[in-house]
């Protein structure tokens, strides 16, 4: 068993011990405290992790829940953890929604301007998808608006929420003259996207940067390409994805008169 399945399988455990030991049937929130990490462990046997607080981020932004929490939810719905305050937490039972590319979607293809010596050395991670809508201006592309990189991996506080963390912060303005605030959550092409950090995103626009509007935005890798872009807004059923584009970088060449022809004949 290799280091990480080692880590992965002391990390169910500590979560299922703190879950069990607090779920009845019937909840539909389940509340605890980054302290409980401490009691399960020493209630397992098992060595505390150095960082604590990489057991909760596995499950709320990487890893599925093991199974034994898995099976007490009903059919279409998932349990997700929420930061509910300074180091507390709560497990909440929502509407199974999984935020994944649509394979039905064609992409339209983009000049890449990713500078060479960039591209050589990227790799498929977050930054190197981050440095890609950067340089591609994919963010004014696919929103419709100028738009500028204000911050990188801004951590801060939200009320209600906790510490949370924010892969990019674009500031934004149309043509109008309104002013936008763009929290971008990245993904690489293995990860999945979290309606828990686009929450997060929403809370701290709220916080930091009231007037403005917020325009939450998700960015996943398709394959070394092709990059889908979500733009998120709140609805009656909470969350949810409100437009998808699919964008390929392309050499120039490759952009063909058929191509621009049939971008023309698109409707808005």
């Amino acid at each position: 068993m290799t280091g990480a399945q080692k880590r992965r399988k002391s990390y169910d455990q500590i979560i299922e011990r703190i879950f069990h030991s607090k779920f009845r049937s019937g909840m539909s929130q389940v509340a605890f405290e980054r302290e409980d990490i401490v009691r399960a462990c020493k209630g397992l046997g098992v060595r505390l992790p150095k960082n604590l607080g990489d057991v909760l981020y596995s499950y709320r932004y990487r890893a599925e829940l093991p199974e034994s929490i898995r099976a007490t939810v009903g059919r279409g719905e998932a349990w997700i953890i929420r930061g509910v305050g300074r180091a507390k937490y709560q497990f909440v039972l929502v509407s199974h929604k999984p935020i994944v590319p649509s394979a039905a979607l064609t992409a339209t293809k983009v000049p890449d301007a990713t500078p060479g010596v960039v591209a050589m050395y990227a790799l498929n991670d977050e930054q190197a998808l981050l440095a890609r809508l950067r340089y591609n201006r994919l963010i004014d592309i696919f929103t419709g608006v100028a738009c500028y990189s204000l911050q990188n991996h801004l951590r801060t506080t939200a009320p209600g929420v906790g510490q949370v963390e924010t892969d990019e912060i674009y500031v934004g303005i149309d043509k109008r003259g309104v002013h936008y605030i763009f929290p971008v959550q990245a993904k690489a092409r293995k990860d999945k996207l979290s309606i828990v950090q686009i929450e997060q995103d929403v809370a701290v626009c709220a916080d930091k940067f009231s007037n403005l509007v917020c325009r939450p935005i998700g960015a996943q890798f398709v394959d070394d390409e092709t990059i889908a872009l979500f733009e998120f807004e709140r609805g009656e059923k909470g969350i949810g994805v409100a437009s998808e584009k699919h964008y390929k970088l392309v050499p120039p060449e490759e952009l063909t008169e058929a191509d621009l022809a049939a971008y023309r004949q698109r409707k808005a």
